[in-house]
C-alpha cells in the first residue's frame, strides 16, 4: 500500500542545502495538488455523502479536518516519520489492516446515514479530529503525500516540506469543497427516503471500491 522507497532514499541522500524550488516546480506542485485533491477518493466521496445528508454548514469541520490534517501529515512524513515506519516493517501491514477496517466501518456508517432533517440524532457528520485522523489510514492520502514529497521537495529540507504542506493546504480546501457542494445540491433530488438510501449505499460501495489498490496492489 505504501511506497516509502523513493522518499526514504531521498532522505538518506539529504545534503541540507537550502530549498531551490523555482516557479516552474511550484506551478507543477500546485497543479498536482489540485488534480490529486479534486479527483475521486475516500475523502471526496465521504464529503459528497456528508453534503447530501447533513448540508454544507455541518460538513465544514469535516472539510477543515481533511485539509489541515493532511498538511500536518505531510510535515510529519517529511520530517522523518518514514524512517520510523521503515525501522519497523510490521507497521506497514498494521497500517494496511487498520485502513481496511476503518474504511469498512465508515462505509457502513455512510450506508446507514440518516438525513439531517430526521432529527433523531442517528447520524452525525464527521468531526474535525476524526477527519484529520482519517488521513493516516487513507491510502490515497499516503500516495499523495509520498509522491509530492519525493518529486517536489527534492532538497529534503524542512523548508521544502513546509512549502509542499502549504500549497496543499491552500489548494486542497477549495477542491474538496466542490464535492461537499455537489452533495448538498444532490440533496434536492434525494428528498425521498428510497433515493437517499440508494445514494448512501452507492457512496458506501464506491468507498469500498477505493480500497482496491490496498487489497490488490500492482
Amino acid at each position: 500500500m505504501l511506497q516509502f522507497d523513493a522518499l526514504r532514499n531521498k532522505s538518506h541522500d539529504e545534503t541540507g542545502n537550502h530549498c531551490s524550488m523555482n516557479i516552474e516546480t511550484l506551478t507543477a506542485l500546485t497543479v498536482f495538488a489540485f488534480v490529486s485533491s479534486a479527483t475521486p477518493g475516500p475523502n471526496n466521496l465521504m464529503l459528497m455523502a456528508s453534503g447530501a445528508n447533513f448540508g454544507f454548514g455541518r460538513s465544514i469541520p469535516h472539510m477543515l479536518g481533511i485539509s489541515i490534517g493532511f498538511s500536518v501529515m505531510i510535515l510529519c512524513v517529511g520530517a522523518g516519520l518514514v524512517q520510523i515506519f521503515d525501522s519497523w516493517p510490521a507497521s506497514y501491514t498494521i497500517l494496511k489492516v487498520l485502513s481496511v477496517l476503518y474504511m469498512t466501518w465508515l462505509a457502513w456508517k455512510i450506508a446507514r446515514a440518516a438525513p439531517a432533517t430526521k432529527g433523531d440524532g442517528s447520524g452525525r457528520p464527521m468531526t474535525f479530529l476524526q477527519a484529520a485522523a482519517f488521513q493516516w489510514v487513507n491510502p490515497k492520502a499516503w500516495a499523495m503525500a509520498l509522491t509530492a514529497l519525493s518529486v517536489y521537495a527534492s532538497d529534503a529540507t524542512l523548508f521544502a516540506f513546509g512549502v509542499v504542506a502549504l500549497v496543499f493546504g491552500l489548494v486542497n480546501l477549495p477542491s474538496i469543497t466542490l464535492w461537499t457542494v455537489m452533495g448538498q445540491q444532490m440533496a434536492r433530488f434525494l428528498t425521498q427516503p428510497a433515493r437517499l438510501r440508494a445514494f448512501n449505499w452507492t457512496m458506501a460501495g464506491l468507498l469500498m471500491a477505493s480500497l482496491y489498490p490496498v487489497l490488490w496492489p500492482n
